[in-house]
């Protein structure tokens, strides 16, 4: 059975769900996912697990994101990108090089960020953005995220629009950048704080993903692409990059497979030690994936086992034993 993950080149228009379902007609399965959803008008990394491998998504949902980004100052949108009506246009001219860089530098690091109110997060049961259509006002609370960079490339000044978006002519000043930040983040929101901050209100107007934990856009396909031929990360190389690994002995083999508990491989509340949520991927002598392992005490128990004699008992999940 085909397992492992897939990185795709996200086309702009398409929601994640749609690409999860041209994956599984192109893969051929039902049993297939994808790590951190990307907004239709962002293109760029969005991977997909197949099969056994839908089991590390949850993995990979939590690490950090790279995205390349253009910030339009001057015009404040509904939906803090360019798929909203404009709200608000306000001059930009006089916004400075240095003032813009001050900005982002205050929007670095650790800070409290309050999502768009068309993002995908519940509120009482019900996405915000359904209730942002019905004529509900939102207002979400601000949740702590960190920026670990926030880099200006270039500032452009005098768009005329010839873009294609709604352009605000000479008054507009349009930032690329690029930003590595923490699972949970919106580059939208991004967008909007720095606007607001600097008096002329913005929003983003171009959004490419170029990274999502160990996977690069470099290691992505368009659907084209994969369609013509399918590349898949084997879930054994896949699990190898995103998680600290252990190389197991024969009859440590053994034992996990059955999900029996081994020696510990780091002490229990060290820096070193694996974690239910953040487990270490533990590997036969042959290199395949057996489980993902956490520490607890002087032994390390499994989290998933990935061993076929278990699957066959749907014995895969055994957190807590």
């Amino acid at each position: 059975m085909l397992s492992g993950l897939v990185i795709v080149d996200k086309p702009q228009g398409w929601t994640s769900h749609d690409v999860v379902g041209r994956m599984r007609r192109i893969a051929g399965t039902r049993k297939v996912g994808h790590a951190g959803t990307l907004d239709p008008m962002a293109t760029g990394v969005l991977v997909v697990g197949i099969n056994k491998a839908t089991r590390l998504l949850t993995y990979i949902v939590g690490t950090s994101k790279t995205y390349t980004a253009t910030i339009r100052l001057g015009e404040s949108t509904v939906t803090d990108d360019a798929e909203g009506e404009v709200t608000a246009t306000r001059s930009a001219a006089g916004v400075t090089d240095d003032a813009i860089r001050a900005g982002v530098a205050a929007l670095t690091g650790d800070i409290e960020q309050v999502p768009s109110s068309v993002s995908a997060i519940k509120v009482n049961g019900e996405r915000a953005y359904a209730r942002v259509r019905s004529g509900e006002e939102v207002k979400l609370a601000a949740r702590p995220v960190t920026i670990h960079r926030f880099e200006v490339h270039e500032i452009r000044r005098g768009n005329d629009g010839s873009d294609g978006d709604s352009g605000a002519g000479s008054e507009a000043v349009d930032v690329d950048v690029t930003v590595e930040c923490s699972s949970g983040t919106y580059i939208r929101a991004l967008a909007r704080d720095l606007g607001e901050a600097l008096g002329v209100g913005g929003h983003l107007t171009a959004l490419r993903r170029t990274q999502v934990g160990p996977y690069t856009l470099d290691q992505a396909h368009t659907l084209e692409q994969l369609a013509e031929k399918l590349d898949v990360l084997e879930i054994s190389d896949a699990a190898r990059a995103l998680m600290p690994n252990r190389e197991l002995s024969e009859a440590e083999t053994t034992e996990i497979s059955f999900g029996r508990r081994i020696a510990a491989g780091a002490t229990a509340d060290t820096p070193e030690a694996a974690t239910a949520d953040k487990p270490a991927a533990a590997f036969a002598p042959d290199g395949t994936l057996v489980a993902l392992l956490a520490d607890a005490g002087s032994y390390a128990k499994p989290v998933l086992v990935f061993a076929p004699d278990n699957e066959k008992h749907g014995n895969d999940k055994l957190a807590g034993q």
